[in-house]
């Protein structure tokens, strides 16, 4: 309506809006009355609200009117009073239902509005839920992070002060870390070693099997162990047990394989030191037998001299008796040496040849002693031909023998005891040569046949199981070791029969001569021994074969008659009461030019001559003396058979004269001396003693690791450097030490290293003070 009585009264638009409404406006909250509106509107009812805004249109257009007419001077009339009312009328009732259904449309528009934000307001409360759990899921990871990172550090600590070592390779084996040990033994940092492989750090050998080892452990996921030899960079080994595993990731997927391993060095020592023990061991049974073999030989050898004397025959009785107490004890000292050798896995044979016909006999004679002791019978069969000559250990063969021989008899209390010698052939017709021991005795029980051979073992319930219970067990590794073979046939109460099959192996041609006769000469012989029972044994034997003997008691008696005399053959005891026999012969060789031949004569059961040969000797013999030992020596030495040089029958042997070992190289420091001051020697010393502890420690790793080629080298820096400051005792020390071709080199290296760590420092100390003389 005021539109319209803004156009009736002409009036401009933009002149009223700004002169009127917008003051209006201004002075007016506009959405407080529209708010106002509304709410009367929904109060009153569209009737009465139409009929009060109409009253209030008419109203309001009236006093316009007024006004209007009074700023214009316009007189008011009825007719412009009657058109506003009914202007009024009707415009209001549709102005009334526009704004009803406006303010329906706003109603509804409010409410889903009013919805909408509720519904807002719950996804915001939500929302803020959700943040502040996630917020607290932040907090907590980063904790947890923090917490990771912390037993992160930790573990790399642990594993990097461990001295363990670490790794971890991936698939393709490429090293994806690794701790400070590992750096250690590689010497490359964890940065270098990622992405290098077992082959860019190991040798190729090793580097395989580490390859390996690795898809095994994938393949089957079980952990893989081994032990190996590792190399530090400064030549230092050590002994690690490696452990491999299979690693996975969350998904059970293998990404890899992860490492340990651990130094066991020091185990390995105590194995080695063990070894020692037992080496140790060896020699106090050596010495304990040579202690009681002496004894026991003058007992074999005067018992053997009175049995071809003219007795009554309870004198022949008893001292065969006597004989075969002695033999039988000395066949315990066999056994319990070679069981000895038998722990240490280093029994040797000794092929020699033997002949059947005197060997049958010897086995006969022994075994008829023993039987008739007894009162057993005694058979002995020949059945078919037997070669003249067999190529087998003599001494060997003779124990396992009499060991049958000695059961046979001692688990008889009546009845005979068989023995029988034939040939035979295999399923691969190969010649064996066959004893067969049977006895009448109380037999053996089924259920133990299979245990008797065990070491220790006795039957129970045996009374005349009085025995060590080692002479079967080491009976059967002799007979192992000479690729034969032992059955044993039983009966309880009726007897035992033990079969012994053997290879037969025959002298080639060369040695045919061996059945000719050679007539041996009489020599003049200095034996150097100073037991008396052993020298009337000894001497009697060799008087008998015809030869002339001498006697020395020790050392210095011994390098007395030599110079006063010319003898042919020189028998030489080992252990003396003032020296060995070792350094009278040095020292035999260093006085004389030409010596004639010198033979150890020991009774420590030997099997390899070359370590008598070594230190010296020409030749060694065991004790008691043989005949056929002693004369087969005599035919080697003094007749054609020997390539040395004869001369009226004796054979003379040129040795070379060999200095005493200085502690210094004095020519060579004497030449120095002349060039370089004092103090530039001890300079070098003092570098020498520095240095000398680490070479010894890898040298001693290398020992221990018994890594032939590490030694070598070692040994080899150990004599140069000792050559540089004239330590000529100790250069020759590494000289022997770097030598493996040497004979008998591992069983002397560990006195060799010895000597160089007892002495280089007292060496040392006595080469400064005479330097300072100098």
């Amino acid at each position: 309506m005021c539109i319209f009585i803004i156009f009736k009264i002409n009036i401009p638009y933009n002149l009223l809006f700004t002169n009127l409404v917008e003051p209006i406006v201004s002075i007016f909250n506009l959405k407080t009355w529209v708010h106002y509106y509304v709410s009367l509107l929904k109060r009153l009812g569209a009737f009465r609200f139409s009929l009060l805004l109409a009253i209030a249109i008419i109203s309001a257009d009236s006093i316009l009117q007024i006004l209007l007419g009074q700023y214009f001077n316009d007189p008011l009339d009825i007719a412009n009073i009657s058109r506003s009312f009914i202007l009024g009328m009707l415009i209001t009732p549709w102005a009334v239902y526009f704004l009803t259904v406006v303010v329906g449309d706003l109603e509804d528009a409010r409410q889903r509005l009013d919805n909408t934000v509720e519904r807002l307001q719950e996804l915001l409360a939500k929302d803020q839920q959700k943040t502040r759990e996630l917020e607290f899921e932040i907090i907590e990871r980063k904790k947890g992070q923090r917490l990771l990172e912390e037993h992160t550090i930790l573990l790399r600590s642990f594993l990097n002060t461990s001295s363990d070592l670490f790794f971890h390779r991936d698939l393709k084996g490429a090293f994806v870390s690794c701790n400070k040990a590992m750096e250690l033994v590689t010497g490359r940092s964890e940065v270098e070693l990622i992405g290098l492989t077992p082959f860019d750090i190991y040798p190729e050998s090793y580097a395989q099997e580490v390859v390996t080892r690795d898809q095994r452990a994938q393949e089957t996921e079980q952990e893989q162990i081994h032990e190996h030899w590792l190399n530090y960079p400064n030549g230092r080994r050590a002994f690690f047990e490696v452990r491999a595993l299979p690693l996975y990731n969350a998904q059970h997927i293998c990404v890899g394989v992860i490492g340990f391993g651990r130094d066991i060095t020091d185990r390995k020592k105590h194995q080695e030191s063990l070894e020692k023990a037992s080496r140790d061991k060896t020699t106090f049974i050596s010495t304990i037998s040579h202690e009681l073999r002496t004894p026991l030989n003058g007992i074999v050898g005067l018992s053997r001299m009175l049995l071809d004397e003219q007795l009554t025959a309870e004198q022949i009785k008893h001292l065969k008796t006597i004989h075969m107490s002695a033999i039988t004890l000395g066949n315990i000292f066999n056994d319990i040496v070679d069981l000895d050798k038998l722990d240490r896995r280093r029994l040797n044979l000794v092929t020699n040849n033997i002949n059947m016909i005197d060997f049958i006999s010897d086995l006969e004679s022994l075994a008829f002693i023993q039987t008739e002791q007894k009162g057993l019978t005694l058979t002995f069969e020949q059945l078919g031909t037997l070669p003249t000559y067999i190529e087998a250990d003599n001494t060997r063969l003779r124990q396992v023998l009499w060991n049958f021989v000695t059961n046979a008899v001692k688990f008889t209390e009546s009845g005979t005891v068989s023995i029988r010698c034939f040939c035979e052939q295999d399923e691969n017709e190969q010649a064996l040569l066959c004893f067969e021991i049977q006895d009448s005795g109380i037999g053996i029980p089924a259920d133990q046949l299979e245990k008797i051979f065990a070491m220790y073992y006795q039957v129970k319930g045996n009374r005349h199981a009085t025995g060590t219970g080692i002479g079967l067990a080491v009976s059967k590794s002799i007979v192992d070791a000479m690729q034969g073979r032992i059955t044993v046939d039983s009966e309880l109460d009726k007897g035992s029969t033990f079969k012994l099959s053997l290879p037969i192996k025959w002298p080639d041609e060369n040695s045919a001569n061996i059945t000719k006769a050679i007539d041996l000469p009489s020599i003049s012989i200095l034996m150097v021994e100073d037991i008396a029972l052993n020298v009337v044994v000894a001497k009697a034997l060799l008087t008998k074969l015809g030869h002339q003997v001498d006697v020395a008691e020790n050392g210095e008696q011994a390098l007395e008659k030599v110079a006063n005399n010319q003898y042919q053959l020189i028998l030489m005891d080992i252990q003396l009461p003032d020296m060995d026999g070792y350094q009278i012969t040095s020292l035999l060789r260093q006085r004389h030019q030409q010596l004639p031949p010198i033979v150890a004569l020991t009774a420590n059961v030997f099997t390899n001559k070359e370590s008598f040969i070594n230190k010296g000797m020409d030749d060694a013999l065991g004790k008691p003396l043989t005949v056929t030992s002693f004369n087969n020596m005599i035919k080697h030495f003094f007749t054609e058979q020997s390539s040395p040089t004869e001369v009226k029958g004796v054979v003379i042997k040129s040795t070379p004269t060999e200095s005493v070992e200085a502690l210094f190289d004095t020519t060579m420091l004497i030449e120095l001396l002349e060039f370089l001051p004092t103090s530039v020697m001890l300079d070098n010393i003092a570098l020498f003693a520095k240095m000398m502890p680490d070479y010894m420690q890898v040298l001693e790793s290398n020992m221990v690791a018994k890594d032939q080629k590490g030694i070598v080298s070692e040994a080899h820096k150990i004599k140069g450097a000792a050559g540089s400051v004239g330590l000529k005792r100790i250069q020759q020390l590494a000289q022997k030490v770097q030598s493996p071709d040497l004979p008998a080199w591992w069983d002397n290296i560990d006195d060799w290293v010895e000597l160089m760590r007892a002495n280089y420092e007292s060496d040392l100390v006595e080469l400064k003070k005479w330097l300072v003389k100098q």
